[in-house]
């Protein structure tokens, strides 16, 4: 590979050069900051959280005997889900602000460079990867280009659906003229009433896990299958290339 294309490389798809070319001679590289490593364990543990109650919401348990005044599960539910989803959006607002004054890979969920080739021929082999269909990829220091595309899409763009759907419904118990309901309460009738925000965001729900769960398998794979750290490069911050 010349140094031109490498650089290129480099530049829109945050592949490192050397990575790809001399990779069983690179032993480790710090990655992850500790803001980004600090956020990516606090958002996920706010998304189990938001979608075990999201699910006891939506499909409340059977009812409590006794007096009312007793029983106040759903009211805790409710309320660990609203704490969660306080957490998960100031979370995702810190996670933007990160991305100014971070390093390069703390930009690289939020930039794609999706009108140049050599990205998406890079997306096609990591799906090829994927697939079964080749021997070993291309190796990068951050994140490769279809993990890029799934963040971006499946997760940065899907939570501001969800931080925007679920508090204009939050909007709703708040009132009128709530906070909630001035900033988000366009959200209802832009998406019909709010039985119909209800259900998108509940959706979203089930997408958010269907892509926790491929984020969970892809991250385990590629240690055991692409010869490099990944999960522990989220709680060290280095990526460890093995030969």
């Amino acid at each position: 590979m010349s140094a031109t294309t490498s650089d290129k490389l480099a530049d829109v798809t945050g592949i490192d050069p050397d990575a790809i070319e001399h990779g069983a001679t690179i032993k480790s590289v710090y990655v992850y900051e500790a803001p980004v490593r600090l956020w990516h364990w606090i958002n996920a543990f706010a998304i189990v959280v938001l979608a075990v109650t999201g699910y006891f919401i939506g499909s409340p348990p059977p009812t409590q005997p006794g007096e009312a005044s007793a029983n106040y599960l759903m009211g805790y539910i409710r309320f660990a889900h609203f704490a969660a989803g306080y957490i998960f959006a100031i979370g995702l607002a810190a996670r933007i602000y990160w991305a100014f004054v971070g390093n390069h890979h703390g930009r690289e969920l939020f930039t794609l460079p999706l009108f140049n080739a050599a990205y998406w021929k890079e997306v096609l082999t990591m799906l090829k990867w994927y697939a079964f269909i080749i021997a070993r990829p291309s190796r990068y220091v951050g994140h490769n280009p279809l993990a890029r595309l799934a963040m971006f899409l499946l997760y940065f763009v899907l939570s501001l659906f969800m931080i925007a759907t679920g508090f204009a419904l939050y909007g709703e118990g708040l009132q009128a003229e709530s906070w909630a309901d001035r900033s988000f309460g366009w959200v209802i009738p832009l998406l019909g009433q709010s039985q119909d925000v209800h259900t998108w965001h509940h959706l979203g729900m089930w997408v958010m896990i269907c892509f926790v769960i491929l984020h969970v398998y892809a991250a385990i794979r590629e240690d055991i299958m692409g010869r490099q750290s990944v999960v522990s490069t989220m709680i060290s911050g280095y990526r460890t290339f093995k030969d």
